[in-house]
């Protein structure tokens, strides 16, 4: 079964982004060559997600309220170790870790509205989001 395995890094400028990352990854799925399979997209630090949802701005808003009210900035157990990201972890867990994307004929077999996205919510620092094809 051929694979294929490239990372995306990522270096925001604002402690919260949302990056749509489909084409990057459309990209990785098509130099691959494999024409029917799956590709992994998946978060390689814990206080960023990858997920699928459409590309439309209020949406997009309405995720990171959404989080915010479900995990706010605030004092955190985790704090008590130095770090400052407590909410950022959650964050994580609400948006999830990894996705995994069908691939038909060599492309990526999204719904009509659907996108892949990095959100990021411990950002300006450099980190990767690694993209592995698996199919024939």
């Amino acid at each position: 079964m051929p694979t294929a395995t490239e990372y995306l890094w990522f270096e925001t400028k604002t402690e919260h982004a949302f990056v749509r990352i489909t084409d990057k990854v459309r990209d990785v799925v098509r130099r691959s060559g494999v024409q029917e399979g799956m590709v992994l997209v998946s978060a390689m630090h814990i206080t960023a997600a990858v997920y699928v949802n459409d590309n439309e701005p209020g949406l997009i808003s309405d995720i990171e309220q959404w989080a915010e009210r479900l995990a706010p900035a605030g004092d955190y157990a985790h704090h008590r170790t130095g770090e400052t990201n407590g909410d950022a972890h959650l964050k994580n867990l609400l948006l999830g870790h990894q996705v995994i994307v069908p691939v038909t004929k060599g492309d990526l077999d999204l719904g009509p509205w659907e996108q892949v996205f990095y959100a990021e919510f411990d950002g300006r620092r450099r980190k990767r989001v690694i993209v592995k094809v698996l199919g024939e």
